[in-house]
């Protein structure tokens, strides 16, 4: 049978050269034999619904053309489906493909991985009926994200950096709950302090930023990333580390391997693939094999 893909687009991808990037990855795919149809949605909530009609309606494949953002829409649309993803990164991120080995720099590349056809079955996070599949983030780095999206100026990593300046000057450690299951099922509940919390079904956010080092993102488990009180002097010589994971060994460093875990704070807003997710209380379970992706073969 011939093979339906939905190729789901953001426009303003790419650095201003979406239509030409669209353009050849659909030629792309349609050498390959495929039928493939254009989704472009008005904004977030249109391309979604445009997303679940496509997995609604028999197709294959839905290949998101665009950053984290657009496979955290398709992720929404494809989760606990037979539909596989694939992703043709162009966003500034791409933490997902990059996890899954999918390239990021040659869109064609990443084509030539969806013309493969190979799937692999990974998991995902889920809070309440949202799905997220690479890092929900409840502490500084959310802080940072909810600061820079409030801000006009500047652009790009700048507005990023101003805004982690202007939020460390009064983050204190934050006064967590948390309950926690782990993978026997057992639970416990503790209190603590900390700087960040990040939980984690694979190991980057933020375009490289490895919080959760070697996660694996099939193991039927999430990573819970503690970064415990340290001086505000201390975080700013250990977050930037976070890219080239120095901080792994830091004594404040604490990995939590869990099914689920509700964290409670005061004040705290979480976000998810970097979108706005809502304030804490959260219970975040992992859905074991939620997802079929589109990768490299093994080598």
């Amino acid at each position: 049978m011939t093979r339906q893909i939905a190729l789901l687009a953001n426009p303003t991808a790419g650095r201003g050269h979406a239509d030409q990037i669209l353009d050849a990855v659909t030629a792309r795919l349609a050498a390959s034999g495929a039928v493939v149809e254009h989704l472009i949605g008005d904004d977030a909530e249109h391309a979604l619904e445009l997303a679940r009609k496509a997995a609604a309606d028999g197709v294959d494949t839905v290949v998101t053309l665009g950053g984290d953002g657009m496979v955290h829409i398709a992720v929404q649309a494809l989760a606990e489906t037979e539909v596989s993803l694939g992703v043709v990164p162009l966003g500034t991120g791409n933490d997902f493909a990059r996890a899954l080995g999918i390239p990021t720099v040659d869109p064609l590349a990443a084509a030539d991985v969806v013309v493969g056809n190979h799937t692999r079955r990974v998991d995902l996070g889920r809070s309440d009926d949202t799905w997220f599949a690479t890092v929900l983030a409840a502490g500084f780095d959310a802080a940072v994200n909810e600061r820079a999206n409030a801000m006009r100026w500047p652009h790009g990593d700048l507005r990023y950096t101003l805004a982690a300046l202007s939020v460390i000057r009064s983050w204190k450690p934050v006064p967590y709950l948390l309950e926690i299951e782990d993978s026997t099922g057992a639970t416990t509940v503790r209190e603590q302090e900390a700087m960040l919390l990040a939980i984690a079904n694979t190991e980057s956010y933020g375009g490289g930023l490895r919080i959760a080092a070697d996660c694996d993102p099939a193991d039927g488990l999430l990573d819970a990333i503690l970064i415990k009180p340290v001086s505000r002097l201390e975080f700013l010589r250990v977050f930037p580390g976070v890219r080239q994971a120095k901080h792994l060994t830091h004594p404040a460093f604490e990995r939590i391997h869990a099914r689920r875990i509700k964290a409670s704070a005061p004040g705290v807003i979480a976000y998810s693939d970097g979108e706005r997710l809502g304030p804490l209380p959260l219970d975040v379970e992992c859905v074991p094999s939620a997802l079929g992706v589109l990768v490299p073969p093994p080598s």
